[in-house]
């Protein structure tokens, strides 16, 4: 008997694969596409599982959809500039360049190993010069559009390492390398001005029809939009007004404090040369330590300082004290908000901790008599706020609004909750922006025939101070674009999620030297039809590319005005219910499952655990199942006169019926699960019910064999399993004397005919578990069926000495004994 040698199939099949460019593409205005797209990997050095359940389901989607016909766009690269190249540079003194391509390899020997159909040809990577050249004329063009600007910024700043920190290298306030203090220091940033496309952002969210819900709820949420007033506070002694944004100017009469957030500008101003300034300086200090997470949770608790000032009410005349606080942001709003407790939660909590006034100033509708509550969010109408009483909310806002409007102290604004996207990293490893500082000139964007502004070699990487392009001179200096003077570059180098929202474009026209891409190859392969990736970029990552899609778009260089027409964002892998990590000690290597089951067995465990969106428990048991299966669909394909025979199937035994009905609904299952649902298990799990009944076909009809049905079935069976298990099918494929692969033909149709059967079979359980088959009349009484499955030999020696408690018939697919 033939064995299942997986790893020589493999090899063999991966080889052929690489000889004939079998997943090479070309642009085919003829031919309808498919653009099957997962999100790139960065380049850490090893695959992890998450990667190859990622993989895998971009995999079986791009070779489902070639066996439909399509010409299918698979392509791969790396998002490959990145902070962990730049410890790993200080670490062990070696240059991040050599350190990421030599990951590149490694990983890209993993990725061929699982058998993906990637055109290797389009690989595209962010660190090579022929990308990142396009990354920065694109900051130019953005430029150009007044879509790039640089302003002071607070950023991470470690005392002892003496360089900049992302937020992620915070923990608690201080440095994750040395532990020391983190302090907020000012800098001068590059920020893309994404508000501007925040309408359009949020507006396009409804057009999203192939997105998860709770995606765009996501989205919906960090765009935030707000539609309120901006409301003009005088503040007393001092020349200038306090702007507040508000959701609720119909509580204006409930002000009865203000806050400021910590690093307003204004806070320094007022509390200069007074006793309030030494504690309030100390209180901003220690809150800048703190990530903006911790300060806004529900569960932290309100603290702020009273400034010595005073606000003036713009409607009443009454002076209103003035707090710093840790609950506000400066990146909200305007920073400042007037505080109205009676009708805000942590307004409420604040003014009962320092004692502050609370006045209600909404009552709801149904309340009688003298109402005494102190914190209502709800509706109702307006109470203590002068001629204004008795107004609903959406009358008073109305109201209040016109008469600020009035006398200039305010006016109807929209206000959104995301920011403008701060792109600079004091960082070596990332795409140099393109601008030099001129003495004369001031700021000039590098000409677009000049660049790319290249990384140079000549860094020393200390990991103190700030960016380690400040040592090299021979980049450091240069000349000035517009008055051919002396000029110094720019050093701050692109946030890495600019190189990836774009990327997919250039897919498109990988080696265009003349634009990023052509608008003809985009416009034939754009939109991406479906995008795969972790929920975790859910919201950066994929607003990211769609504001890029759309500047691009406004640019003409873009066909359309969204990126990705359909997204699937798959669950994590869990082990003992944690996910994989090295410090849990739970990892589970892809290298060493594939030497031991094979990459067919990986991938098919990975895809028939669990559904794709939801997290996968791993289970040791659960991949021998997957490899035990693979060795059954072995045996019965590779017998040779079994699988024999051609020409017309004529169906004349009821176990032939069986079998082709099966075969037909397996089709039909497997067809509709990935087509409509990715509902990858439930289409495995169907495969395995089509090859359970071709064993038992196997067994029934030795001295009758219709080797055109079972020839047929075998032929149907590895097709379905190709975009599964590529390699172990396409050699039982070839072994059935088919001359082209299997992943060129085209995929299996059923025969709505056979699926109308003159008998049905039920499964026949005890106690919930399967011990026999059931062949009946589709006319058959639920007594009838019970009856016969009463008197099946197998059931009637099982049940033998046991009590019958019930039994359960389940139409038209099983019956259950229930015993004792």
């Amino acid at each position: 008997m033939l064995k299942y040698q997986f790893a020589e199939i493999e090899e063999k099949w991966q080889r052929q694969w690489d000889q004939d460019d079998a997943f090479k593409v070309v642009n085919n205005p003829e031919a309808k596409k498919y653009y099957a797209l997962e999100m790139f990997p960065y380049p850490s050095g090893k695959l992890h599982m998450g990667h190859v359940r990622n993989y895998s389901i971009g995999d079986v989607v791009a070779r489902f959809k070639k066996m439909q016909g399509y010409n299918v766009l698979h392509p791969i690269g790396w998002d490959a500039f990145g902070l962990p190249a730049e410890n790993a540079a200080i670490a062990n003194q070696i240059h991040p360049d050599i350190w990421t391509k030599s990951n590149i390899a490694e990983m890209k020997k993993q990725l061929k190993r699982l058998g993906l159909s990637y055109d290797w040809d389009r690989e595209v990577t962010t660190c090579m010069e022929d990308y990142y050249k396009w990354t920065q004329w694109l900051f130019v063009k953005f430029f150009e559009q007044d879509l790039v600007y640089k302003k002071k910024s607070p950023v991470n700043w470690c005392t002892s390492c003496e360089t900049v920190l992302a937020n992620e290298q915070v923990v608690g306030g201080f440095c994750e390398r040395c532990d020391s203090p983190v302090v907020k220091k000012n800098l001068s940033q590059w920020f893309y001005r994404i508000t501007n496309y925040a309408d359009r952002l949020l507006e396009d969210i409804e057009t999203l029809h192939g997105w998860p819900e709770k995606v765009k709820t996501m989205q919906k949420n960090w765009i935030g939009k707000s539609i309120g007033a901006e409301i003009d506070f005088a503040i007393d002694g001092f020349d200038q007004k306090l702007k507040v944004f508000t959701t609720r100017p119909d509580t204006l009469y409930g002000c009865t404090y203000m806050v400021l957030a910590p690093e307003h500008p204004y806070v320094a101003e007022l509390t200069a040369g007074t006793e309030f300034e030494t504690p309030i300086r100390e209180f901003v200090d220690r809150l800048a330590r703190i990530s903006e997470i911790e300060r806004t949770s529900t569960e932290a608790v309100k603290e702020g300082l009273f400034t010595g000032r005073y606000a003036i009410h713009p409607l009443t005349g009454s002076l209103i004290p003035i707090y710093v606080a840790n609950y506000v942001l400066v990146e909200y709003g305007t920073g400042a908000i007037m505080a109205v407790p009676a009708h805000d939660e942590r307004d409420y909590d604040f003014a009962k901790k320092y004692g502050l006034e609370i006045i209600e100033v909404i009552r709801p509708t149904d309340a009688e008599g003298e109402y005494q509550q102190t914190l209502f969010t709800g509706k109702g109408v307006m109470v203590n706020s002068g001629p204004f009483d008795g107004l609903t909310i959406e009358e008073g806002t109305q109201k209040i609004v016109e008469r600020l409007v009035a006398e200039g102290s305010g006016n109807a604004t929209t206000n959104f909750r995301i920011r403008d996207w701060l792109v600079s990293r004091q960082r070596y490893w990332g795409c140099p922006i393109p601008m030099v500082n001129c003495p004369d000139c001031g700021i000039v964007p590098v000409p677009v025939e000049e660049l790319p502004v290249v990384l140079p070699r000549d860094v020393k990487f200390s990991g103190k101070g700030e960016s380690p392009l400040l040592t090299s001179d021979t980049f450091m200096n240069t000349t000035c674009p517009k008055c051919g003077g002396h000029a110094v570059r720019e050093t701050d180098t692109m946030d890495t999620f600019v190189d990836s929202s774009w990327y997919f474009l250039r897919y498109t026209d990988p080696h265009n030297e003349s634009l990023p891409f052509s608008k003809e190859a985009a416009s034939y392969w754009m939109e991406v039809d479906q995008y795969i990736g972790g929920v975790e970029h859910a919201i950066l990552h994929l607003l990211y590319s769609r504001f890029f899609t759309k500047v691009m778009y406004d640019l003409g260089l873009s066909p359309v005005g969204e990126p990705f027409k359909n997204l699937l964002t798959q669950g994590m892998v869990l082990k003992d219910g944690a996910k994989m990590s090295k410090s849990k000690g739970n990892v589970v290597s892809p290298d060493e499952i594939i030497a031991k089951y094979g990459a067919d067995t990986a991938r098919l465990f990975i895809l028939f655990a669990s559904p794709p969106e939801k997290d996968l428990e791993w289970s040791d048991d659960g991949v021998d199942g997957a490899h035990r299966f693979l060795n059954r669909v072995f045996r019965a394909v590779t017998d040779e006169e079994a699988v024999k025979g051609s020409g017309e199937i004529v169906l004349t035994h009821e176990d032939e019926k069986t079998l082709n009905y099966v075969m037909n609904r397996t089709i039909k299952k497997v067809s509709e699960d990935i087509e409509d649902r990715f509902n990858f298990n439930t289409a495995i799990s169907a495969v395995m019910e089509l090859v359970n009944e071709m064993y038992r076909y196997r067994e029934s009809a030795k001295d009758r064999w219709n080797a055109p049905l079972y020839g047929a079935a075998a032929e149907s069976l590895i097709k379905l399993l190709a975009p599964f298990a590529p390699h172990l099918m396409e050699e039982l494929w070839n072994g059935m004397g088919k001359t082209r692969s299997v992943h060129e033909v085209s995929w299996p149709t059923y025969d709505a005919k056979a699926l109308i059967l003159d008998e049905i079979e039920f499964a026949v359980q005890i106690n919930g578990k399967v011990r026999e088959h059931l062949v009946v009349s589709k006319d058959a009484t639920q007594e009838e069926i019970q009856t016969a499955a009463l008197a099946l030999e197998k059931i009637s020696e099982a049940l033998s000495g046991k009590q019958i408690v019930k039994v359960v018939v389940v139409p038209k697919k099983l019956v259950n004994i229930v015993v004792r």
